[in-house]
């Protein structure tokens, strides 16, 4: 007995080491193995017909048979023949016809354990397997969606006006995001664009794209309020409503080389021009967001020299805290920032210092009617957490 007690510790002993050394794994059987002489060994100790040790048996059968493969139901057939019969190899009788029926009894039982435990390891593998798959597929999809998503990000100020000094970034909670910043040359100036779609992922990427191919689509519009009419307009047309169940905020804003910047807010209102004096001043309205509202008003703002126009997603207002002074920390931040591109380089640090929930997107212009053309263009783009 006190032999199947050792043999047990000594499986226990192994089966610890196999977690330090992953090499040892090669050798995994043993352990079920040498449960099997243990119980073997336990079994004899107490008496082989009244031994409350056999049905722990089960414990090896099941481990081995878990693996796949159907050899691994042979094993533990091997392994329960030779815990029945380990007492009769250390004290040589013959057993009574009845034992003979019970330990036989107990082989077809540990069969059906170990053929069933495979079975089922077999599916879960299978089904594991075809998880991994699809993991895979759409992870390869996600990244594509990202790497477009991506591309339709501005990369450079070329064609805009020098007068205006434009960066903007956007470091997306998850791989594809639904905040979304553009800009582009427009008649007599250039126009921007910064929208945040309710949700993450593909689904509102996606939706953040149609946005901004349909506000680009509009750019000989007179008036900005019907770019965001024909955006509404665009997106709910068709035999299904893709905006029944989301919507998406955007401020749009197109700016002369005069510095008379015309604009919309569709349920935004995350915006501010901080005046070159230092002051700030909000731009918002009450229009609702794209799939909510129906029709957007026009405003117009002159920008002087040196005045720069700010528009960020909520998820910046979220790296500066939940309370009731999180505008307050925020607008401090922009006041301590010189240039468009130090008020985006800020930002964008400060949402790389700790992980953020919601996607992170702000948009800087600043309007300088001194500027040369050699003024080098300014862009900071795309970034991840």
């Amino acid at each position: 007995m006190w032999s199947g007690v050792a043999c047990a510790l000594g499986g226990l002993l192994f089966a610890g080491a196999v977690f330090r050394v992953p090499t040892l794994l090669l050798a995994e059987l043993l352990i079920p193995g040498v449960d099997f002489i243990a119980i073997g060994l336990l079994r004899f100790g107490t008496g082989e017909t009244r031994s409350v040790f056999l049905a722990i048996i089960v414990l090896p059968v099941i481990w081995i048979a878990a693996n796949p493969g159907r050899q691994h139901i042979v094993y533990p057939l091997i392994g329960t023949s030779i815990t029945l019969l380990l007492p009769y190899v250390l004290s040589p009788t013959t057993p009574a016809a009845s034992e003979l029926v019970r330990l036989l009894v107990a082989l077809l039982v540990c069969a059906a354990a170990a053929s069933v435990t495979n079975e089922l390891a077999r599916h879960a593998s299978s089904r594991v397997d075809i998880a991994q798959r699809q993991r895979r597929v759409a992870e390869s999809e996600i990244v594509r969606a990202a790497t477009v998503q991506q591309a339709l990000l501005p990369t450079t100020t070329a064609g805009l006006p020098t007068a205006l000094e434009v960066s903007g970034a956007c470091v997306p909670a998850k791989m594809v995001g639904g905040d979304f910043y553009d800009w582009f040359p427009s008649g007599t100036g250039a126009a921007f664009t910064l929208g945040d779609v309710m949700g993450k992922g593909v689904g509102a990427g996606m939706i953040a794209t149609a946005v901004r191919s349909v506000i680009r689509s509009a750019i000989n519009d007179d008036d900005v309020g019907q770019t965001l009419q024909r955006v509404g307009a665009g997106l709910s047309s068709g035999g299904s409503d893709i905006l029944s169940a989301q919507f998406t905020t955007c401020f749009h804003v197109r700016i002369g080389q005069d510095g008379a910047a015309e604009w919309a807010d569709a349920g935004h209102g995350l915006n501010i021009l901080r005046r070159a004096n230092g002051s700030l001043e909000h731009l918002r309205s009450r229009d609702l967001p794209i799939g909510v509202g129906a029709s957007w008003a026009s405003r117009t703002t002159v920008l002087a020299d040196g005045d720069t126009l700010i528009s960020i997603s909520d998820g910046v207002l979220d790296l500066f805290g939940d309370d009731a002074r999180t505008l307050e920390r925020f607008e401090a931040t922009l006041s301590q920032q010189r240039t468009s591109s130090d008020i985006v380089n800020a930002i964008t640090a400060r949402a790389a210092e700790a992980e953020h929930p919601d996607d992170v997107t702000v948009l800087a212009v600043t309007y300088r009617p001194e500027a040369t053309a050699a003024s080098s263009p300014e862009h900071t783009g795309w970034r991840h957490p």
